[in-house]
This record gives C-alpha cells, structure tokens and sequence, in this order.
C-alpha cells in the first residue's frame, strides 16, 4: 500500500501533511495494519527531518507558481509546469500509489494533474476559508474533499459539495498541547507578569516585527515578550532590539528568536496569556487547540488573498479580535493587548470560543479515509 503526498512548500501546506502521517502511524498501530509506504512529492521539504521521522521518502518535484498579477513568470511558470507533469507522471507510474493526497498549493498541480492521467484516486485538503485555485480545479476529481472551515465549502463547484466535509486543521501530535509547567525557567521569564507571544508564522512577518519594536518599553513595562521574527529577520530584530533595551531594567523580559523548535513553542503556549500572530490557517488552528486568546493581524488581500478571510472566519467565533495592517500602530496594538490581558472574564471567553473551534481528530478522520481509499484501490 502507498500513498503520495502533495503540497506547496511552506509550513502551511507541509505541517498537515506530517500531521496525517502521524495519526495514519497510529490508526495502523491500532488496528494492526501494515503502514503505507509514504512518499512526499513537491519542492525541498520545509522540514527535512520531519520526513525522516516519520520514513516518509522524499522525490522532487517541479512546479510553477502562476502570479494573480501580469508578469513574465507567469510564461515560464507554464514551461515549469509542463516540465512537472511530465516528471510527475513518470514518478507515479512507476510508483502506482493507491492513493495521491494534497494539502493545495501550486507545488501540488503537477502530481495531481499525473494522477489524473493516471486514474489513481486523489483525496485534497484545503485550509483556508478561501480555497486556493489548485484546490478548486482538483475537487472537480477528488473522491474526498476535507475542508479547515466549513464557510469554505460554499466555495466549491455545487456538484462537488456532496463530497466536502469540514474537519478542522491537521495540528501534530508534538504541539497540540502546550507544556504546563517549566515554561518561565525555560525561557528565563519573569514569572510574576503575564507573557504575550508574537507568532510571525514560519517565514516571520516583518510589518509586525517593527510595531513590536516600537511597542518595546510599553509593553515590557507589564509583560513578558516572546517574539518569533522569523529565521531571515533574527540578526536584525535582535540588533535593533538590543538598542532599544540597552538602558532598560525590564530587558530580560524580551526573547527573540528566528524560529521556535517543538519544545520551545510548547514551553511558550504553556504560559502565554495572549497571542499576536498572523492569520495562516494552521496558525490558527494551533491557537485554538491550546485555547489561547489572540490578536491576528493578517497579510493584506492584496499579497495573499486567504488570510483576511481566515481571520475574520475565527473572530466570528469570539476567539480573536483582527486588526488589519493598515491600521496596525504600537499604540493600537498596546491598548489591544492591555485591554484584553486585563479583562479575565474576556478572556475566559476568548479562550472557550477557541477550544470550541479546534477540532483535534482533524488528521484522524483524514486518515482514516487515506487508508479506506487505499485498501479499496488495492488489487485483489
């Protein structure tokens, strides 16, 4: 038994798809199955040894991301493309999974475009409110579409909608819950004031790291700051930041870092009090598993055009207040976190909503129908 999986190349598209490898590891544990062969097909994994954990064998792909604006790459996107359905299709006829999965994106669209040549059954997922384009082609195929929101499946050709079913977001296993103890000695944190926690995503997210910036002596007049800045903004976040705090008693309450590994992020959740983060679905999706109150300052539409939608889609819920870039200030941003930190009652209700929208087995019923498929395209 094989099975392909697909996706773009950031952590929003790459995370579920380990997610699902870990719940398939444990729903074959338990009911004695033999596990699938796992192959990962697209662009450099966006973390190598996560596919190594999980023997997850690796084959690369080539792919052309198609712009939503004019530009010459748009021609040699087509060319790539081109290149990719070719290699794609060599790749799965020689393999011959039993099942392709995709997480969307447009490192996705040449191995699924093979599978269909091929008649091999495609199952897709889509985490955005708004489904990408590669998403919406691919349903017109799909024996099984799983969607993170359920306002999402209005978006899908009418004929498909009888297939779509709303889960939630595939969270791993090692950061679904946050650590409840150690985090302040962890971190070396004051552990007498609250702790706010900057999530800039996993690429960081440079217009909110210089509002925290300025935000700096404010904010660590009351709290403790962890920012993540993103591997490619560490050096100079961190310099600018360590003039800032030269003269100030409260500068040990600022960690800085690039990327925050498993162990870390958890020791973070653990003693975080609120969340300032953008609004990727998976970010989402973790924020609501630890139950955590947050302000999400999504991308603006016209950079990324899921990211609006996504936030808005969890602020209905009483989990969030937005705060869109455009009006994105040190003072706005100060008053926000100072308002909510210090409102208990809101933020026993923004913490109930967040529980409320999480929904943990999301890669388990993925799963689950990854295997179903799988052993019915099995030959006799």
């Amino acid at each position: 038994m094989r099975i392909v999986l697909v996706g773009g190349g950031t952590g929003g598209h790459f995370y579920p798809l380990i997610a699902v490898a870990e719940a398939i590891e444990d729903v074959c544990l338990e009911r004695t199955l033999i596990e699938p062969e796992l192959f990962y097909i697209g662009p450099p994994a966006f973390d190598a040894e996560a596919l190594l954990e999980h023997d997850i064998t690796y084959l690369p792909g080539t792919a052309g991301k198609v712009r939503r604006y004019r530009s010459i790459l748009n021609v040699l996107s087509v060319f790539s493309n081109a290149v990719g359905i070719v290699r794609s299709t060599t790749q799965l006829f020689r393999l011959y999974p039993d099942v392709v999965f995709s997480t969307g994106g447009y490192a996705a669209f040449p191995t699924l475009f093979a599978a269909r040549i091929l008649s091999i059954p495609v199952i897709i997922y889509d985490a955005d409110a708004s489904p990408g384009r590669v998403s919406l082609w691919s349903s017109k195929f799909a024996q099984w579409i799983a969607v993170a929101h359920s306002t999402a499946a209005a978006k899908f050709p009418a004929k498909v909608r009888d297939r779509i079913a709303a889960v939630g977001h595939p969270v791993r296993k090692e950061i679904i819950q946050p650590a409840k103890e150690g985090g302040h000695e962890f971190l070396k944190l004051d552990a007498s004031v609250p702790t706010v926690f900057i999530m800039g995503g996993s690429q960081g997210a440079v217009s909110i790291n210089q509002v925290i910036l300025d935000a700096l002596p404010a904010l660590l007049s009351e709290f403790n700051v962890v920012h993540q800045v993103g591997t490619a903004n560490l050096t100079e976040t961190a310099g600018i930041a360590s003039v800032i705090l030269k003269d100030s008693r409260f500068a040990e309450r600022y960690k800085v870092f690039g990327l925050l590994n498993t162990l870390a992020l958890r020791m973070t959740a653990g003693i975080t009090t609120l969340l300032v983060a953008r609004a990727g679905s998976g970010t989402i999706f973790e924020i609501a598993n630890w139950g955590l109150p947050s302000i999400l300052v999504p991308i603006p539409e016209d950079v990324s055009h899921d990211q609006t939608e996504n936030a808005f889609s969890y602020a209905r819920s009483g989990a969030a207040v937005v705060i869109e870039q455009r009006n994105l200030s040190p003072h706005l941003l100060v008053a926000e976190i100072q308002r909510i930190a210090g409102d208990e009652a809101l933020r026993t209700k923004m913490s109930e909503a967040a529980r409320s929208f999480a929904r943990p087995d999301a890669a388990r019923k993925i799963a689950l129908t990854l295997l179903e498929t799988a052993i019915a395209h099995e030959p006799v």
